[in-house]
Formats: structure tokens, C-alpha cells, sequence
């Protein structure tokens, strides 16, 4: 897809797997299917085998799965999930990611079985933040960076709003210029304010 194409991200929880086709009829660019923040703790298995097949269909918008963070059980589980479902389309969302190496572990992973999913890397802490130039050029994998402004406010002890995270969101997408990606800002999470 070309560069800015994405406009609008969905997710719906991967625990919810009938939601996924009204997900992906409702005229998102892209469809995220959630295993991390979407889903509890006891339903994470269930959650992912449902999310697996999602990703590798290919037809309607972008179809997106974020993981657990790589820095948990359950993420790996999730990225041995993907690679053992070998898709040859979608995207891999990875949270909290706070070095470069991360993503070039991940790439490793995925370029030794030949998959070739694009990720986007998901900015949601201090550390994160301060590498985030270093993480935007880690692989030519990375389609984007993603700002994570829930959890990096709560992180800095400020309101999630526009002026306390200017800085951050500036931070992001001058990395991510640098670099030639993509800045996905933050989602809006209020969805009851139109």
C-alpha cells in the first residue's frame, strides 16, 4: 500500500472473533486484530488461534495482528504462532518495543523462515522514546512507528492529552522521518466522544 494510504486503524479484540468480518466491512484502511492490552490474561491461547488465520487471509483492508510484547511469554508465543502459519501477507504490530534490537531479533526470526510480514513498532515508554530513532531504521521490515500515548503518559505521570505529549509526538515523527517510515499517531480511545 503507498505511503499515506493508512488513514484509519480498527482493532477489535482477538478474543472476539466474531466481530472480525464487521471489523473488516466498516471501511478501515486497516484491521488490527488485538491479543495484547484486548485481551484478558486466560483467553490469550484462545485469542490467538483465531487471530492466526485472520492474518493470513488476504482480501479487504490491511489486516494487521499485534502481539504481545517480545518481552513476555505470551509474545513469543504469538511470533512462534505467526511464524508456524508462515503468512505471506499482513502485518505484525509489536508493542512496548524499547530498543532496535527487538525488531532485528523479530526480523531474524521471520527473514529465517523467508516471511516477509512488514511490523510496526509501537513508542509507549520513556526508554522506548529515546531510542526511537534508532528503532525506526532497525530493519527495512518496519513499515512504521506507532505512538503509544496511553501508556507513555501514564509512564510520565501526565494527562493523555495534546500538549503534555507534543514533545513525544514530535520525537516520533521526526525519527520516523528520518528514517522514511510512516508516524501512526496515537488511537483514539474515547470512542463515546464523536
Amino acid at each position: 500500500m503507498p505511503m499515506g494510504a493508512r488513514r484509519s486503524l480498527l482493532f477489535v479484540p482477538g478474543s472476539r472473533p466474531e466481530r472480525f468480518e464487521k471489523a473488516l466491512a466498516a471501511g478501515a484502511d486497516m484491521v488490527c486484530v488485538d491479543l495484547e492490552d484486548a485481551v484478558a490474561p486466560d483467553h490469550k491461547a484462545q485469542a490467538r488461534a483465531a487471530a492466526i488465520p485472520f492474518l493470513t487471509a488476504a482480501s479487504g483492508p490491511e489486516r494487521l495482528v499485534r502481539i504481545n510484547s517480545m518481552k513476555t511469554a505470551d509474545g513469543l508465543r504469538d511470533l512462534l504462532a505467526v511464524i508456524e502459519a508462515a503468512p505471506t501477507a499482513g502485518m505484525l504490530m509489536l508493542p512496548k518495543v524499547d530498543s532496535a534490537e527487538e525488531l532485528r531479533q523479530v526480523d531474524a526470526l521471520l527473514t529465517e523462515r523467508g516471511l516477509t510480514p512488514k511490523l510496526i513498532a509501537l513508542i509507549e515508554t520513556a526508554e522506548g522514546l529515546e531510542n526511537a530513532a534508532d528503532i525506526a531504521r532497525a530493519t527495512p521490515r518496519l513499515a512504521a512507528l506507532m505512538f503509544g500515548g496511553a501508556d507513555l503518559s501514564a509512564e510520565l505521570g501526565v494527562p493523555m492529552a495534546y500538549e503534555p505529549l507534543l514533545f513525544a509526538r514530535s520525537r516520533l515523527v521526526h525519527a520516523c522521518a528520518r528514517a522514511g517510515i510512516e508516524a501512526i499517531d496515537v488511537p483514539h480511545i474515547q470512542v463515546s466522544d464523536l
